[in-house]
């Protein structure tokens, strides 16, 4: 089948949008390419219908366990097989899915940078024919990007491994510097580079500065129909917010990586299906959200670069009609910007006693631990050792960087069983243990492959069928791993920490000081351009766009400040008009106040009145207190 007729097939497209055609056929070519198209310009659509062309299996490397696993099942949907491996799973588990991908009808293999550390991992994929390795969020490549990954250096491995299969890197925010850095760390050979252009024409840029950022939030949402996002700093502001947006008449709910799942995911629904109007959100929501009637984002505070504003930002309109992005940003907000990201950002010494500290959390003696990986809860993790989180989080990608260990978002795994005995011998154990008979017999009637792989269980509805409690059930399936009857891995809603290398003591710990000096200067350009942005008085849409290097754009005609000109401008013309008005009656005769304002037909009362006084002020008309004349 050609790509158009895959598309048509399993998208229900009729036709590509612009770029992704062009990018199709250069990866069907066997070039590598890079291509940057904008936040729901449709990059997936790029590298799976090629995929789906050749023969063979695509590896898709991607950041985002929840955006990953959400792939996978729209493409499970369409029939396609696919499957993601990440953080969290066990070794066994790892080991049957690769197996599918070597000799099963496997056609995408989603994994976290993470996994590309593991041996095991890098081995297996050199059995798999694989037919193009595409990059997701491709800038996490660069030190010079806002979100750099360190484990995302891996990828270099993986083209010694596959040293002829082309390479598609996507992002939707690089500029020129960043992209020249992702084509040299991905080792690409000649690649195609496909630019859409960052201009949005139906997105309008706002920046307000009002000291009360309340009151503008609920003028917007009064006064522009339609959803709206509104992104905060921290997990206790979603819920304050939103309540104060409900409290005024609106309906808004709240969201944060903090919330179950089930929670998490009943909110994102109700706000896609608009039974929710306005979601209030830390900017762990959105990724990967298809909505494209999304009317306005407003950001109540500053962001931290310009990449991840305008992807953020870049969530309204997709739908291409009319949308607003605010930013509301006072002068204490842009005082605070610098202080708030510089003061968290770790001392070398800190980073050594985050190290020092986790060794400790989880109870690891010098030189153990690799390889293993933890559920890690790193709020508990800073109370215990009284430290800030967001100095935490610096100091856990600095030890990412050095290669010390490698740290997962948080995302929810569900229980999985697998039978690692034989038929015989549980059919043996059932009739030697009664007590045990219910449990195995639901599960064996319930899921069918549990002898073949792993299978997702839920220990609730085990407890419903079977007539055992919650615990129960938990007990009995511990018991069966016990005696070695089967695997059972217990949900987790955690991030995932994987020690790459042995726990070191404090004399064998080497931290990167340059790389950290390095991270410093990059955090620090990229606040002064927030700073620049919030401040100038420059078009806002060709601020962005300079910023990704599209010089000699237009002005847009719609932002704040393009909107402030022309009211200048239509202001001039109007005092231009009333001035030739006055001129053209006083030549006439002499008038009063009250007969000269009526008479002049531009313009209201007010600015009649203000031109009067600015030409006496100028001494080009006079009065004797009671008429006007030249």
């Amino acid at each position: 089948m050609t790509a158009i007729e895959i598309l048509q097939k399993y998208w229900g497209y009729q036709a590509f949008r612009p770029l992704q055609e062009d990018i199709i056929a250069s990866v069907l070519e066997g070039k590598d390419s890079l291509a940057l198209l904008p936040t729901g310009g449709g990059k997936s659509i790029c590298f799976q219908v090629p995929a789906m062309v050749k023969e063979g299996i695509c590896i898709v490397v991607s950041p985002l366990i929840a955006l990953m696993k959400d792939q996978v099942e729209n493409l499970k949907s369409k029939g396609i097989e696919a499957i993601a491996i990440y953080a969290g799973m066990g070794k066994r588990e790892i080991d049957i899915l690769l197996d599918n991908c070597i000799y099963g009808k496997i056609k995408f293999l989603y994994l976290s940078p993470e996994r590309l550390l593991a041996d095991l991992v890098r081995v297996r994929i050199s059995y798999m024919n694989v037919n193009l390795i595409a990059v997701d969020e491709a800038h996490c490549i660069s030190q010079w990007g806002y979100d750099f990954r360190p484990p995302y250096l891996e990828l270099s491995k993986l083209r010694e491994i596959l040293p002829d299969v082309p390479v598609l890197a996507l992002t939707a925010t690089a500029t020129d510097f960043v992209r020249k850095d992702i084509i040299e760390k991905l080792e690409m050979k000649a690649p195609e580079v496909f630019v859409k252009s960052f201009a949005r024409e139906n997105l309008s840029y706002v920046v307000f500065g009002n000291e009360d950022k309340y009151k503008k939030l609920i003028d917007i949402c009064q006064n522009v129909k339609g959803a709206g996002l509104v992104y905060v700093r921290n997990r206790r502001e979603t819920a304050e917010v939103a309540n104060f947006i409900n409290r005024n008449g609106i309906k808004a709910d709240f969201y944060h990586a903090g919330l179950e799942r089930g929670v998490r995911f009943l909110k994102q629904e109700e706000w896609k299906n608009n039974k929710t109007r306005i979601m209030v959100a830390t900017n762990a929501f959105g990724m990967g959200i298809d909505k494209a009637d999304v009317r306005f984002v407003v950001h109540l505070d500053l962001p931290e670069s310009l990449e991840a504003y305008y992807q953020e930002a870049g969530r309204a309109g997709r739908d291409e009609k009319r949308s607003y992005a605010v930013l509301l940003a006072h002068q204490s907000d842009i005082l605070g910007l610098e202080s708030r990201y510089l003061d968290s950002f770790p001392l070398p010494d800190e980073i050594r006693k985050t190290y020092h500290y986790l060794g400790n959390y989880f109870q690891l003696a010098f030189g153990a631990g690799e390889g293993l990986t933890f559920d890690f809860d790193i709020a508990d993790f800073c109370k215990r050792f009284n430290i800030s989180i967001l100095k935490t989080i610096s100091a856990l990608k600095f030890l990412e960087h050095d290669g010390y260990l490698t740290l997962s978002e948080s995302v929810f795994l569900p229980s999985r069983i697998m039978f690692i005995a034989g038929h015989e011998d549980i059919y043996r154990f059932q009739i030697e243990n009664k007590a045990y008979d219910g449990i195995i017999k639901t599960i064996l009637r319930s899921h069918g492959g549990a002898f073949d792989g792993f299978v997702k269980i839920n220990e609730a509805d085990l407890a419903k069928k079977t007539g055992h409690s919650y615990q129960e059930i938990i007990a009995l399936l511990n018991k069966l791993q016990s005696i070695e009857l089967l695997t059972y891995i217990p949900q987790t809603d955690q991030p995932q920490l994987q020690y790459v290398r042995p726990r070191v003591d404090m004399d064998h710990f080497d931290l990167d000081v340059k790389y950290l000096n390095l991270r410093k200067e990059i955090l620090h350009k990229q606040i002064n351009a927030v700073v620049a942005y919030a401040t100038s008085n420059v078009c806002r849409s060709v601020q962005l766009l300079n910023y990704f290097d599209e010089y000699h754009a237009s002005k847009c005609g719609v932002c704040d400040v393009c909107l402030a000109e022309k009211r200048a401008e239509n202001q001039n013309k109007m005092g231009e008009q009333i001035e030739f008005e006055i001129f053209s009656l006083l030549q006439q005769q002499p008038l009063g106040l009250d007969d000269l304002v009526t008479n002049i037909k531009n313009g209201t009362e007010t600015e009649r009145i203000e031109t009067i006084r600015e030409l006496l002020d100028a001494g080009k008309i006079k009065t004797d207190g009671k008429k006007y004349y030249i």
